[in-house]
């Protein structure tokens, strides 16, 4: 569950406790509405124009109109008003017509996780938005602690492998070639895996769950988790936890969020 530290609604900056919408906001009565969340680095928003245009493409795709450029406004107050923070920024629309924009502590994230495979057919309606609809993936997450397990990975009924809930996939192979989730299976196009693909040689696809249940190596990447080592796929130990290739992700996207902070700093 979110722990909330600070939130802005419609631009009004809030204790956690002092919040409230309506409870007629479809938003919150029928999950209608979008979010994103950002990693915020020292005070640094990372990748928050990816984020802002990701939110825009999910809104239009369910018809959702917001004020983007006082949202924005909204951002900067919020992270004006806890400078030098190392938090996540949560940002969600609502069908009710509300703008929230929160500071939450980031998890806590283990070295490795483990993950069980569970059957999932994507809605072709909402691919690729990232909607607050989220009693699918909060579901998944407890089949997989009831089966012992800390993360699921979906899978489609005809065996191909996506992504877990609020993360992307990677494995390495038998031929030791970096492997992910093409865009086209039905996967949201995360901005984190999106970095990573620019700087790792990966082979995007349409792959088996044989192939993953395979792997040498294998690592979730998300904003809050960044790089982090899978060590067990259905119970069975990987080879190597986090191994040779999980090691190079986790230090060039190190260096990609060191990189644009430094750039930041200079345009400032």
């Amino acid at each position: 569950m979110a722990e909330a530290q600070i939130l802005s609604i419609d631009g009004e900056l809030l204790e956690p406790g002092e919040a409230t919408i309506s409870a007629l906001d479809d938003g919150l009565l029928r999950g209608d509405g979008a979010f994103e969340m950002i990693r915020v680095y020292g005070g640094y928003p990372f990748t928050l124009d990816e984020h802002l245009a990701r939110l825009a493409h999910s809104a239009a795709a369910i018809e959702l109109d917001y004020d983007e450029d006082a949202l924005r406004s909204e951002i900067r107050d919020l992270l004006a008003d806890s400078p030098g923070c190392d938090a996540g920024l949560r940002l969600v629309v609502t069908r009710g017509g509300r703008r929230i924009a929160m500071l939450e502590k980031i998890p806590e994230w283990a070295a490795t996780t483990s993950i069980a495979l569970l059957t999932y057919t994507p809605n072709e309606i909402l691919t690729g938005v990232k909607s607050i609809s989220y009693a699918a993936n909060m579901q998944a997450g407890r089949l997989a602690a009831a089966r012992g397990a800390a993360e699921a990975v979906f899978v489609r009924p005809d065996g191909i492998v996506l992504e877990a809930p609020t993360s992307s996939i990677f494995w390495v192979g038998d031929d030791d070639r970096l492997r992910t989730p093409a865009i086209e299976t039905g996967i949201l196009a995360s901005i984190t895996r999106e970095q990573l693909l620019d700087v790792l040689e990966t082979e995007e696809g349409h792959f088996d769950v044989g192939e993953l249940r395979a792997a040498k190596e294998a690592f979730l990447a998300s904003t809050t988790r960044e790089v982090q080592a899978i060590a067990t796929i259905d119970g069975a130990a990987l080879a190597a936890a986090p191994g040779p290739r999980t090691r190079e992700a986790r230090a060039l996207f190190s260096e990609i969020v060191t990189g644009e902070r430094a750039a930041a700093a200079q345009d400032d």
